[in-house]
This record gives structure tokens, C-alpha cells and sequence, in this order.
């Protein structure tokens, strides 16, 4: 991508972040990794009279094997951590979800901005106060939730005892005190009691498995008792879910992490037809997808930090929350988070 097209489309990220003269702004990046963001949220903060910083760590050395969620080269570095908590805002352009260090910066007050989805996607789902109107109404009727049931035509059948963690809105960009978001994001999520989740989900062709990647092509059907996966049985996608997990050998990768709705309308399901890298927030944000996750909890507050981790976004499911539906066979239901589609 162009740099100035880069540069203007970060100006207007950090824009809507509240960025403003005299705060301190680091971009954090890591080896040859995304130098290009790097310089242009330099460049964008500059115009806007922030304080800017680049603090860039070593290339993270070789490793085989699956994706180490909470893992990052800050782990043994506490003095850049210190460094840190003392911006108004972090820029991540490593990912540093579900780990220790990121919590430590967001409870100092930072705030947090992670960005490493690939160029065109982050200009064609430019964040909007209009799509942050949506997820928080989205939110709003979350946090007042006793139960959220999920159901489908394929036979999901599962329902969440609410209430014991916070609800969660991710809509792109990050203007509050100690607040992370993901440029692109639009979606709205809790998760359940630790015990507190039971019944069946059955994926359907079409579904989505992260981090591989890849569409569901036949069956695949969870059994879920007391906050806990029990069985996972199907075809090919079914074993190689079961052996990814397998490798962490860690029994916490079964429990049931978050769940939510995605609610931006210019989000392509068809997304890894044309996949460009990234973490894939294009399939978590798609209008109307039910999406849950299995593996770690710590983000919402709770005591799972295991590496293992899922999300799945569903298509064509219904979701309740206190029996009021929010989503009916994959198309909202409430009147004030729709988008009209011409």
C-alpha cells in the first residue's frame, strides 16, 4: 500500500482514539515485522502533536509447532514493560493478547491498540462511530443477561450462565483509559460462568475454524457439560481439532472460553477465499456470525491462561439472551443494531 494512503489511514485511526497534543504514543513492534505501520502511525501521531515513540524488540526466534497464545519477547523484559504503562497509548503491532504483560499495561491506564490484520482490510473496515453505537447497544442488553442460548437448525443446542464476567466490545479503535480494541473489530462478547456452560454445539459446513484458517466441511459436534468440552466427534475437521488440542497437553484447553455476535456489515464471510494473513478478525466480525471459544479465559478476568485456543464463528444460528433473541438463523434481530442493506 501506498505509504500516505498508510499514514492517512492511521491519522484517522488515531484520530478516533482520541489522540491529542502532548500524549505519549509507542509503536511496538518486533524485528522486520510491519515497519511499514510502524513509520506511518509514527508519522500520523507527529501531525496530531503527540509525544511519539518506537520500541522495537528482537525477532522472536524460531519455534515449530502450534501458535502459543499469551506468549510474547516482553515476558522477560520488565523494564520495557515499565515503559509501557508510563504512554497514554501502545500501539501492538506484535499481538499481545491473553498475556501477562498486556494486562499489566491496561491496568496501568493504557490503553491499547492492536493492528496487524493486513493493509487493504484495515482501510475496507475503517472503524466508525456508527459501527460503535451498534456493538454497544450490542453490549447493553449482554450485561443485563441472566442466560444466552444459542441454537440451529444443525442441532446446537447450548446454553451460558451469565453474569460472572464482564461483557467485552471490540469496535476498532480505543479513546478510554486502559482500554484494548483490534483495528478491525466488530463484535460483542462475555463469557460464561466457569461451570456454567451446557449442551451441544454442532458445527455446519461453512464455519469457520481459527487460528487454522479453514471452513468446517462436514459435522462437527461438541458436547459440553458443566463449562467443559466432553466429546468432540465428526469427520476429518473434528480430528484435527482434537489432535491440534492434543498437543498442548493441557486439560484447561477444554473449557469454554468467550461468545459473542459480530456486527459489521462490510465483513465478508468468504473472507479466507482471498486471505491476506493476519489474525483474521474479517471472520470474527462478519454481520451476524455467533462465534465462541474454547481455551483461555484470563481476558475477560478468569483463571484459564492455558495456550490452547479456538474461535469459531458460526454462520446461520439463533442466539438469546433471557430468551429475547439478538440473532435469528444468522441475521440480527434488534432493530437498533442492524445495518440496511441496499
Amino acid at each position: 500500500m501506498d505509504r500516505n494512503v498508510l499514514t492517512e489511514m492511521c491519522l484517522e485511526q488515531l484520530k478516533l482514539s482520541g489522540v491529542h497534543e502532548g500524549e505519549k504514543v509507542i509503536v511496538l513492534s518486533q524485528g522486520d515485522e510491519r515497519l511499514d505501520y510502524a513509520d506511518a502511525f509514527l508519522a500520523a501521531g507527529q501531525r496530531l502533536g503527540a509525544r511519539m515513540y518506537h520500541m522495537r524488540l528482537p525477532a522472536p526466534l524460531p519455534t515449530t509447532g502450534a501458535w502459543a497464545v499469551g506468549e510474547t519477547g516482553l515476558a522477560a523484559n520488565p523494564n520495557a514493560v515499565n515503559a509501557l504503562k508510563q504512554a497514554d497509548m501502545v500501539v501492538d503491532l506484535i499481538f499481545l493478547l491473553f498475556s501477562e504483560e498486556q494486562m499489566a499495561i491496561q491496568a496501568a491506564g493504557t490503553r491499547i491498540l492492536t493492528a496487524v490484520e493486513p493493509a487493504p482490510l484495515l482501510a475496507r473496515l475503517m472503524p466508525t462511530r456508527q459501527l460503535r453505537e451498534r456493538v454497544e447497544i450490542g453490549a447493553e442488553f449482554l450485561k443485563k443477561a441472566k442466560t444466552m442460548r444459542i441454537t440451529s437448525k444443525h442441532g446446537t443446542d447450548v446454553v451460558y450462565k451469565l453474569g460472572v464476567y464482564p461483557t467485552m466490545s471490540e469496535y476498532g479503535y480505543t479513546d478510554e483509559p486502559g482500554r484494548w480494541d483490534h483495528w478491525p473489530a466488530a463484535f460483542v462478547f462475555s463469557g460464561g460462568a466457569d461451570d456454567g456452560v451446557d449442551g451441544q454445539i454442532v458445527l455446519a459446513p461453512g464455519d469457520v475454524l481459527l487460528p487454522f484458517n479453514m471452513y468446517v466441511r462436514e459435522p462437527v459436534i461438541y458436547t459440553i457439560e458443566k463449562g467443559f468440552i466432553r466429546d468432540i466427534r465428526g469427520g476429518l475437521e473434528a480430528e484435527l481439532i482434537k489432535s491440534y488440542m492434543a498437543t498442548f497437553n493441557d486439560p484447561r484447553g477444554f473449557g469454554m472460553s468467550h461468545v459473542g455476535w459480530g456486527l459489521d456489515h462490510r465483513a465478508n464471510w468468504h473472507g479466507l477465499t482471498d486471505f491476506g494473513g493476519g489474525m483474521g478478525m474479517e471472520l470474527r466480525s462478519f454481520y451476524g456470525n455467533v462465534m465462541f471459544s474454547t481455551g483461555p479465559n484470563n481476558e475477560l478476568g478468569g483463571p484459564n491462561d492455558t495456550a490452547c485456543h479456538l474461535d469459531i464463528p458460526m454462520r446461520n444460528c439463533s442466539l438469546f439472551l433471557d430468551d429475547e433473541p439478538m440473532v435469528l438463523d444468522g441475521n440480527i434481530a434488534v432493530k437498533e443494531m442492524q445495518h440496511t442493506f441496499k
